[in-house]
Order: structure tokens, then C-alpha cells, then sequence
């Protein structure tokens, strides 16, 4: 996504929106996604991405995109980077998620709003309330001091 003013506000609700996506697929070895990625698997890694997504959101809201990639060497974590697209109502976002060892980071290749508005940062409203509308869950409990 060409960068703008907006962009970084906008990743930050959609990665803020798909954490506990993020926090499931991590729950799979790495070595699965390799060789799923290697072996253009794909129907299996949106079977797993689906699965993981169907405990916070709507059917069809998260959905393997088409493709991934992956890092590893010698001496280092493996990554895995999945494609993503994200489907509530009234928008689409294109997302690569890149999962390491302990963390998980979302970058932004493209928005499609289906009405968009002159005003950008309406844009970004609809976008947070349009998230937040397809999850089943939603706010997360925290912990309550004792």
C-alpha cells in the first residue's frame, strides 16, 4: 500500500483486529507452514487460516490470499508471511501477516472500500466499525487487579 498519513493508523486497527487470528496460527509448527508454502498447499493453508479465524469472526471475513512465503537459515527463527484477505462488510483489505517465534507483524498491501468517502478518515472509521461489526467477539477481558 503506498503509504500515506492514514496507513499506519489503519495497520494498527486491522493488526489490533486480527491479533487473536495471528495468536492461533502461531499454535501451528512452523515446519507445517514450510512445507505447505513449499509445496503450494494452499488449499490446506486457507483450511488452517479459516479454522483459526472461525473463533473470532464471521465466515468469510479472514481468508487465505494467494500466496506466502517463508525465512529460514542457518542460525536463525523461521518466518512464515501469509497472504491475507480480509473481507468485512463494505471493505477489503490485502494483508501479508508475518509470524515469527514470538511475534507476529501485519503489513498492508491495498484497501478496496466499496463506497469510499472523500474524507480519508472516514475511511478509517468504517474500517475499525466495519472489524469490529464481523467479530464474534467483542471486547477481550483482561485481567482485573486482586
Amino acid at each position: 500500500m503506498k503509504k500515506c498519513q492514514y496507513a499506519e493508523e489503519r495497520e494498527k486497527i486491522v493488526a489490533d483486529a486480527i491479533r487473536p487470528v495471528a495468536t492461533e496460527l502461531r499454535l501451528i509448527d512452523a515446519a507445517d507452514f514450510i512445507a505447505l508454502l513449499r509445496f503450494e498447499s494452499h488449499a490446506s493453508l486457507a483450511d488452517l487460516v479459516s479454522s483459526a479465524a472461525e473463533l473470532y469472526f464471521l465466515p468469510g471475513t479472514v481468508n487465505f490470499g494467494i500466496g506466502g512465503n517463508y525465512s529460514l537459515d542457518w542460525g536463525t527463527e523461521p518466518e512464515i508471511t501469509l497472504d491475507l484477505e480480509l473481507k468485512p462488510d463494505g471493505v477489503t483489505v490485502y494483508a501479508q501477516l508475518a509470524l515469527g517465534k514470538d511475534t507476529a507483524g501485519l503489513e498492508i498491501n491495498h484497501i478496496a472500500f466499496q463506497h469510499p468517502s472523500e474524507d480519508p478518515g472516514e475511511n478509517t472509521a468504517f474500517l475499525a466499525s466495519s472489524l469490529e461489526a464481523a467479530k464474534f467477539v467483542k471486547s477481550y477481558p483482561y485481567a482485573m487487579a486482586g
